[in-house]
C-alpha cells in the first residue's frame, strides 16, 4: 500500500483544525464563560466534542485503544470525512463493488469524485482479479467493501486478500456485523494501517433515530478524521443514548439472537411460497428475496400496509425484507400466502 501521508490531500496535511472552547478546556466543573452559551437551562452547554466517555466505553467493549475510534453523526459522516481527507475533487477515484450500499456513490458524487465499478460475481462475491487489474492501473484512493453486504446480506469472503494488495484505503462497512457469526475486522487493525472499519448503533443496538456511527482505524487516520470533523458533531443527547445502550448490552444481545432466530424462521416460511424464486443467504437482519415480479409484489404489500424495499433496480426481481417481530413476520407470510 501507499503511505497514509502520501494518500492524504495536500491541503488536509497543512490544515490547522478548528479548536472549540471545549477542546481548550475539557473539565466538567467551573463557571463556564468561554463558549458563548446561554447560562440557563438543562441543554444549554455544548457536548464533549471528543465523545470521551463514549469512546472509553467502546474501547472496553471492542478491546482496542480509544485513540483508534472516531464517533460520527451517523455512519455517513465518517464516509464523507474519508472523501474530504483522501480524495481531491475531479481528480481522484474510488472503487465500488455493486450491488452495494448506495450512499457510497452519492457521497462520491457530492464530492465530485469518479466512482469506478467492479460488480460482484454471480454469487455476490468480490472479483479479485478485476480489482487487482484496476488497482495496478489506476490511482484509487478508496475502496468500499460492505460485509455483510447491503442489499445482498452475504459476507464477502476475500476482504483480507484485498487488504494485502490494495494501494489505497480499504473501508470495510460492518453495519450488520452483529448479526453474523464472522469476526469483525477490528482484530486486524494492527496488521493493516490502510484499514478503516465502519460500524453503527442504528442496527443491532436499536438506535437508528439517534444517528451515532463509528469508524475504527489507525491512530493516524483517526487523527485526520478528528482534524476535519465539525466541532460538536455528536449531541449530548445522542452520546447519552449510546452510552445507555452499552450499559444494557446483555439485553441487546438477547434481541439480536431473537432477530437471527426470526430470520431463519422467515426464510423457512418464504421458501414454501409459490411467488418466491430464491432466498439469498444472509448474515444480516434482512433477507434478499427473488420473486416473480418484484414491483408488483412490492405494490401488493404496500396496499396491505406492509412495507418492504423494492430492489428490482439493483438486483433483478428482488425485494429486501427486514426481519421484524414474530407477529410482523407472520403478517407478511399471511399476506404472501394470498398473493
Amino acid at each position: 500500500m501507499n503511505s497514509i501521508k502520501d494518500l492524504v490531500r495536500p491541503n488536509i496535511r497543512l490544515l490547522e483544525p478548528y479548536s472549540s472552547a471545549r477542546d481548550e478546556f475539557s473539565g466538567t466543573e467551573g463557571v463556564f464563560l468561554d463558549a458563548n452559551e446561554n447560562p440557563f437551562g438543562n441543554l444549554n452547554r455544548y457536548p464533549d466534542p471528543n465523545q470521551t466517555e463514549l469512546k472509553k466505553a467502546l474501547a472496553d467493549l471492542k478491546n482496542i485503544p480509544a485513540e483508534n475510534i472516531f464517533i460520527g453523526n451517523g455512519s455517513d459522516e465518517p464516509i464523507d470525512l474519508l472523501f474530504r481527507i483522501f480524495c481531491t475533487p475531479e481528480k481522484d477515484r474510488i472503487l465500488l463493488c455493486p450491488p452495494t450500499y448506495g450512499m457510497y456513490e452519492v457521497a462520491a458524487n457530492i464530492n465530485a469524485i469518479e466512482a469506478l465499478r467492479i460488480p460482484l460475481t454471480n454469487d455476490f462475491q468480490l472479483d479479485l482479479d478485476a480489482i487487482k487489474r484496476v488497482n495496478d492501473a489506476e490511482q484509487i484512493k478508496l475502496i468500499f467493501l460492505c460485509s455483510p453486504n447491503n442489499p445482498t446480506g452475504n459476507t464477502l469472503n476475500d476482504v483480507e486478500a484485498v487488504l494485502q494488495f490494495f494501494k489505497g484505503i480499504v473501508v470495510v462497512d460492518e453495519a450488520y456485523i452483529d448479526f453474523s457469526t464472522n469476526p469483525s475486522f477490528i482484530e486486524k487493525l494492527s496488521v493493516y494501517p490502510n484499514l478503516v472499519i465502519l460500524q453503527t448503533f442504528s442496527k443491532a443496538w436499536g438506535l437508528a433515530s439517534v444517528r451515532v456511527g463509528m469508524a475504527y482505524a489507525s491512530t493516524e487516520i483517526i487523527s485526520l478524521m478528528n482534524k476535519v470533523k465539525p466541532p460538536y458533531n455528536v449531541s449530548k443527547l445522542n452520546q447519552d443514548a449510546a452510552l445507555e445502550a452499552l450499559k444494557n448490552s446483555a439485553t441487546i444481545q438477547t434481541q439480536t439472537e431473537a432477530i437471527i432466530a426470526e430470520r431463519k424462521t422467515l426464510e423457512q416460511a418464504l421458501v414454501q411460497l409459490n411467488c418466491v424464486r430464491k432466498i439469498y443467504p444472509s448474515d444480516a437482519n434482512f433477507c434478499l428475496v427473488e420473486v416473480d415480479n418484484a414491483p408488483a409484489l412490492y405494490t401488493y404489500l404496500i396496499e396491505r400496509n406492509i412495507i418492504t424495499r423494492n430492489r428490482h433496480s439493483v438486483v433483478n426481481n428482488c425485494i429486501r425484507i427486514t426481519i421484524g417481530t414474530a407477529t410482523e413476520n407472520q403478517r407478511l407470510i399471511d399476506a404472501l400466502n394470498t398473493y
